[in-house]
């Protein structure tokens, strides 16, 4: 083998190993955009197509339609009551179980996720069987009972746990339990124990501990939290169409109100509203994404 060949043999395989991690880079680069574009482009992008083949009056009509403006607030409200109830108690909940060790703990931090594993209709039949009309707990508020015989007395409303408001704030807080316990649960490891010991040592007491080194430092894991949690009970569907009761004008949240127009085949009206929630969900992606990119003062120290 002469001198000349090993010169460009030892400049060419160089060369090829960077030619085909390049390859390679481009490859998989195409293949995730591929993937990409059937999943969720083409989907997002077929609903506004179809969207466009409808007069701008009819989808403005279908939009402010009286029935579907109240599933908007009420879908709106509850996703709000439900996405700050699970911001206190899922910071409780992580807090716990990653400062304490008591038995049971890694099936009861198995258990947060339970909500992702369940199917939706499943979820609902258990908390109707659980919270419903002479369920466990919603026997408690049924007439012929204590608590129930003393609401009918003081002249108050029957109170039902399902096929009502609070149904609805049920369902959504079941369905999104572990968003903020999985995204806070970093943010307080984090935390060394150690800054916490120090302060108590100065004279910290809890409440100082608290608000002046735990919240600052997971505020941004709950921000991101809270958003998401917004926006997964603003899509929930499955547990809410068997607890909420689905009543026009009272516990017909949007979700539900799009499939009721689809059984009906007025598909141009399931897809005017469908886009409101589609833009919902967007912006508050957007806002998760800003959350998530905000740059806190610790980092740059």
């Amino acid at each position: 083998m002469s001198p000349l060949f090993q010169a460009n043999q030892s400049r060419l395989y160089p060369w090829l190993l960077g030619w085909q991690w390049h390859l390679n880079q481009r490859v998989t680069q195409a293949l995730v955009w591929v993937y990409f574009l059937f999943i969720l482009v083409l989907p997002l992008s077929s609903l506004f197509w179809k969207a466009s083949q409808e007069p701008l009056t009819d989808l403005w009509t279908a939009i402010a339609a009286p029935a579907a403006w109240d599933a908007y607030k009420l879908t709106l409200t509850t996703a709000l009551i439900a996405a700050s109830i699970n911001t206190v108690f899922g910071l409780i909940l992580a807090w716990i179980l990653t400062r304490y060790t008591f038995p049971g703990k890694r099936i009861a931090d198995a258990l947060i996720d339970l909500p992702f594993a369940l199917p939706g209709v499943v979820a609902g039949i258990t908390l109707v069987a659980l919270y419903g009309p002479g369920g466990i707990i919603g026997q408690i508020f049924d007439p012929g009972n204590p608590l129930g015989n003393l609401l009918e007395q003081l002249g108050l409303p029957e109170v039902s746990l399902t096929t009502s408001v609070i149904g609805v704030v049920l369902a959504q807080v079941y369905v999104t339990l572990p968003f903020v316990v999985r995204i806070v649960q970093p943010a307080l490891l984090a935390i060394e124990p150690e800054v916490e010991e120090v302060a108590m040592t100065l004279g910290a007491r809890p409440r100082q501990l608290f608000w002046r080194i735990i919240l600052p430092q997971s505020l941004n894991s709950l921000l991101t939290g809270f958003t998401l949690v917004l926006a997964r009970a603003i899509g929930e569907y499955g547990v809410v169409v068997i607890l909420s009761g689905n009543i026009p004008y009272q516990t017909l949240v949007s979700t539900v109100y799009i499939y009721q127009r689809i059984e009906e085949f007025q598909l141009s009206q399931a897809t005017a509203v469908a886009i409101v929630l589609l833009i919902m969900s967007v912006l508050l992606l957007g806002v998760a994404n800003a959350c998530q990119g905000w740059s806190r003062p610790w980092d740059a120290e």
